[in-house]
Formats: C-alpha cells, sequence, structure tokens
C-alpha cells in the first residue's frame, strides 16, 4: 500500500511557515511527518507573490526571501502548472471565481493528491479528496 501524497494550499503554506498552531490538528502532523509526501503547487508562489506585491500580505517580506528554502523545509516537491492543469482548471463545472483556487483544485487530482485546506469552499468542492 503506497503512501498518500498531499498538496499544500496557499493558506496552509503560510500557516506551517510563520503561525504554525493555526494549522489544524490533523494537517500539522501530516505536516511534521517527515515520510509524508508533501507538494506545494508553483500557482502557489505566483499567487502569494502577486498578493504580496499588492500589498495584500503585509509583514510577509521575510518569507518572500529564499522563498524555495522556506517551501522546500515544509513541502520538499513542488508540482509545476502544466497545460493539462490549466485547461481543467477552466474547465471545472463549479461556481468559484478563484483562478488559484480553480488551478490548485484541478492539480489535486490530477496529481492523486489530497489537498490540505481550511477552505471549506474547497472542502465541499465534490471532486477533490481534502482534509483539515
Amino acid at each position: 500500500m503506497g503512501s498518500t501524497n498531499y498538496l499544500i494550499d496557499s493558506q496552509v503554506l503560510l500557516f506551517a511557515l510563520v503561525n504554525p498552531r493555526a494549522l489544524s490538528p490533523k494537517a500539522r502532523r501530516i505536516i511534521s511527518n517527515m515520510d509524508a509526501s508533501l507538494f506545494a503547487s508553483a500557482a502557489t508562489a505566483y499567487e502569494l507573490a502577486y498578493k504580496f506585491q499588492r500589498g495584500k500580505l503585509p509583514g510577509f517580506e521575510r518569507v518572500f526571501v529564499g522563498y524555495e528554502h522556506h517551501v522546500r523545509r515544509i513541502a520538499p516537491s513542488t508540482i509545476n502548472v502544466t497545460t493539462e492543469h490549466s485547461l481543467t482548471a477552466a474547465e471545472l463545472d463549479w461556481d468559484h471565481g478563484d483562478p488559484f483556487d480553480r488551478l490548485i483544485a484541478a492539480q489535486a487530482p490530477i496529481e492523486g493528491a489530497t489537498l490540505i485546506t481550511p477552505d471549506e469552499t474547497m472542502q465541499r468542492f465534490e471532486p477533490l479528496s481534502t482534509l483539515w
């Protein structure tokens, strides 16, 4: 029996980096498990940088200095954005307009990953396997 792959969403990555106590006990346990297969999306780097540049993440400068190093401590592997991810995100039968969420929601099932997210909208989206 293989191990489960986990994709962490942007909010979970920020929690893990700057406020681990904000993580649910289950999420914290999985993220701290050195044997867990944890992934971050390349889309998360774009989302966080985009929001930071627009002043929506004040005080997070330290996250962006050495971003790759910080992220690798939490999620050693990255899921790059592919054409399949992009087209699937655009075609999702989901009334949710956030393009970042749509892309991550497409990536998780394509890559066979459970999405770790506190976002209740994503948790209710039927094709996704989520945990919090």
